[in-house]
């Protein structure tokens, strides 16, 4: 049981290092919803979301109101529509009218997101997959609060190269479509590689086939308050830090907890999990990075920098993993550089690159993320980045992802503005060399040797 004095000690955080529950995410599966004529499903994917969701943004208010805890975000994740609708849509456009229909029950509901318009084909792509992944850009440009994902890869099956080199194609339609709004439908999609059913962030929250009927997931964040306590231990040993930051993690997961578990009563759902990552905003004070700069760096980037990143990853798990019994979804440490003030800055100076991120992903949370590339980015490069980024994914047994925005008419130097959450971000230089004969052969390179475990 939570002692509400766990909570009142967390005051201080709250209201002076910006500790907030970033989002509560009912996941909902739309299973039941499938149906003979595309018109049935859509009424029955409107009427299930506009029920089960229909008290989540009242009831978030109220929790925020009588704990004191800013609570963000309430977002809503769906079943892969691709499995929903794979029996009535027979184009793109006819999935396009899905989209509308989800981003219509988003706004009847007052959530600030809806993710799970998405494929999972690490494996192969059925009709229906391949027929979603090209409604995408599309769906994304006519929509408000819908957000994509396809999973392309796994440790268990290895890494669809078809989709791969098809999502390179599609990010730049996305682009193209989204040009006049900073080409932002591409920050609303988002790649990975061993995707978690259960993830509550945007973009790539959906609700996997192995949930109940409807459940809540809370996502908490706090990376000022971890600035805070480590710069109490400033000089002191490794030891004394990673005490710190577990002890700190702890702290912040015990109100996800306490969220969770009232969100879960009073909305009579099932609760979920807890996802304890430490996701920046451009605000002062809440950025990943500045803890890292904190631990010693002179600016992220620098030699040390993944260093430093696992050391932090691992003991926000540590401390998290014992503050609740189901911690899940991605639970560690985000970098995406837009919505990061220090990397941003690193970004602008040239101490940040993509090949150091890349680096980076391979022992943080997810991977390449909110990261603005030139607008004549090829197709084939951005395939190339996405193989890339999944294969240390599939390798290492971790989830990664790829949020790219080849920003229409911007050069490396320009600055794309995407407001919110989602910040600005300064144009990054991308390795031009041709990569399309790799992408091209297609088929799917094979799981890795230590995948075998049976």
């Amino acid at each position: 049981m939570i002692n509400l004095n766990e909570v009142f000690e967390t005051n201080k955080m709250i209201h002076e290092m910006n500790l907030d529950v970033r989002t509560i995410t009912i996941g909902i599966s739309l299973l039941d919803c499938v149906g003979t004529t595309l018109e049935e499903v859509k009424e029955n994917i409107y009427n299930k979301i506009t029920t089960v969701a229909k008290d989540l943004v009242k009831t978030g208010k109220d929790i925020e109101n009588e704990f004191g805890i800013p609570i963000v975000n309430k977002r809503i994740s769906i079943t892969p529509i691709s499995l929903v609708g794979g029996n009535v849509c027979k184009t793109p456009d006819d999935f396009v009218e899905l989209a509308k229909v989800l981003d219509a029950a988003a706004k009847k509901v007052g959530v600030n997101f809806l993710g799970g318009y998405s494929a999972l084909v690490s494996k192969g792509m059925t009709k229906a997959d391949e027929l979603l992944i090209r409604s995408i850009p599309k769906a994304l440009a006519e929509t408000d609060f819908v957000c994509s994902s396809v999973n392309v890869g796994s440790t268990k099956t290895g890494i669809n190269m078809d989709a791969v080199k098809l999502i390179g194609e599609i990010v730049k339609e996305t682009a193209e479509l989204t040009k006049d709004n900073q080409c932002l439908g591409c920050a609303k999609f988002v790649v990975f590689c061993n995707a978690p059913d259960d993830n509550p962030f945007m973009a790539g929250a959906f609700h996997g086939v192995t949930e109940a009927d409807a459940i809540i997931n809370v996502g908490v964040s706090g990376p000022g308050v971890v600035m805070h306590a480590i710069s109490q231990v400033r000089g002191q040993n490794f030891e004394v830090l990673c005490e710190t930051i577990k002890k700190t993690a702890f702290k912040i997961t015990r109100v996800g907890q306490l969220v969770a578990q009232e969100a879960s009563r009073r909305l009579g759902i099932p609760f979920g999990i807890i996802d304890l990552s430490l996701a920046p905003t451009p605000a002062v004070g809440d950025s990943v990075a500045e803890i890292l700069e904190e631990i010693g760096l002179e600016e992220v980037g620098a030699p040390g920098t993944t260093a430093a990143l696992a050391m932090l990853n691992d003991q926000v798990k540590k401390g998290g993993i014992m503050a609740s019994s189901y911690v899940g979804g991605l639970s560690g440490a985000f970098i995406p550089v837009s919505e990061d003030r220090n990397m941003i800055e690193a970004a602008t100076n040239g101490s940040l690159c993509i090949e150091k991120l890349e680096a980076m992903t391979c022992v943080c949370s997810v991977g390449l993320d909110m990261i603005a590339i030139p607008g004549d980015t090829s197709a084939a490069t951005i395939s190339g980045i996405i193989a890339d980024e999944a294969a240390i994914g599939m390798v290492n047994q971790k989830t990664t992802a790829v949020r790219v925005i080849p920003v229409i008419g911007k050069k490396v130097g320009d600055t794309a503005e995407f407001g919110g959450l989602l910040g600005y971000a300064p144009i990054m230089p991308v390795n031009t060399k041709d990569c399309s004969a790799f992408i091209n052969r297609g088929g799917r390179i094979p799981a890795p040797i230590h995948s075998f475990k049976n």
